[in-house]
């Protein structure tokens, strides 16, 4: 059997790091003046926002790895707010963000309100059901963005044992993946395209429109590698992850957001913005993938952020 080295492999284009080789001191080293956002889309999180917040503020926000660490609290209803702010999070309604341009529930509509409260040169987001959490979910994301200069986004793979040990669970493998080898095969390289630890240059993130539900993670891939190709992405083995695994029926309007996303972005006829997930015996769903615009088209976002950007003439 020939040994196959596990640092640096190549599958496809996408380059492959492991979460080991950013030690907190060469992060620390490498950070200089870059200022970095750590962001948690969270609703109704309670049981595990906490131990997540504890970690990131003890472990990278408190030595200074990290500049900010801010809960987005998507409508929750029961103690997600009151637990992360006293765990060491700025705690931010989603309501209460651009309020002006509505209040949308949804994991990437949290995501694109977070980059206007946030003021990183850098933004990591986290998942909020983490159980058995670590740093090194946030400080492998963040150690290709800070050590290597060539990446302008980087996304976490790990091994699942709720899934059976899968790794890129039910969706990813009968849903995503699919569409991904049929239709976006530059991407065939990523083991997880749907997962929630990812972060990038906010260069980058502020001129990408978002997906305002479950087709976020599909989206961002995809209008990333058009408008950059594949070279500055890169993925990082972040080992094992726990997390609460979803009943196979709560799966179906994620499984339908991505597909309506992934053809949206093919060929803008073949998939409406809303679309109606019909079960026996149950009520229609009705499931939709709108987007947000790229912040840098949001006048709000401009005149908050305005020292930094330069508009294409």
């Amino acid at each position: 059997m020939v040994a196959v080295p596990t640092d640096h492999m190549e599958f496809g284009t996408i380059r492959t790091h492991h979460h080991s080789e950013y030690p907190l001191h060469r992060l620390l080293a490498a950070k200089g003046d870059t200022t970095v956002s750590v962001c948690l889309p969270a609703r109704n999180e309670a049981d595990t926002v906490g131990q997540i917040v504890g970690a990131l503020h003890r472990d990278l926000l408190r030595p200074g790895v990290i500049d900010e660490l801010i809960v987005i609290d998507d409508h929750s209803t029961d103690r997600t707010a009151a637990i992360a702010t006293a765990a060491g999070a700025t705690v931010v309604p989603a309501a209460s963000i651009l309020a002006e341009h509505g209040e949308g529930h949804g994991k990437g509509e949290v995501m694109w309100k977070s980059l206007f409260v946030s003021s990183g040169d850098i933004v990591v987001w986290c998942d909020a059901d983490l159980s058995e959490f670590h740093h090194r979910f946030v400080s492998g994301i963040l150690g290709p963005l800070l050590c290597e200069p060539d990446v302008s986004f980087s996304k976490g793979h790990y091994l699942r044992p709720e899934a059976d040990g899968e790794g890129g669970g039910r969706v990813t493998e009968l849903v995503a993946r699919p569409l991904i080898a049929l239709l976006f095969p530059e991407l065939a390289g990523i083991h997880q395209p749907l997962s929630g630890e990812y972060g990038g240059r906010r260069e980058l993130l502020e001129r990408l429109p978002f997906v305002e539900g479950y087709g976020v993670e599909m989206g961002l891939l995809i209008d990333l590698v058009r408008s950059e190709g594949t070279a500055g992405i890169v993925q990082v083995d972040l080992d094992v992850r726990h997390h609460r695994n979803r009943p196979l029926a709560d799966l179906g309007p994620q499984a339908t957001a991505i597909l309506q996303t992934v053809l949206r972005r093919a060929d803008r006829s073949l998939a409406p913005v809303v679309a109606d997930l019909v079960r026996p015996g149950v009520e229609p769903l009705a499931v939709e993938c709108a987007e947000r615009p790229p912040m840098v088209e949001v006048a709000e976002y401009l005149e908050r952020h305005v020292a930094h950007i330069v508009l294409a003439p």
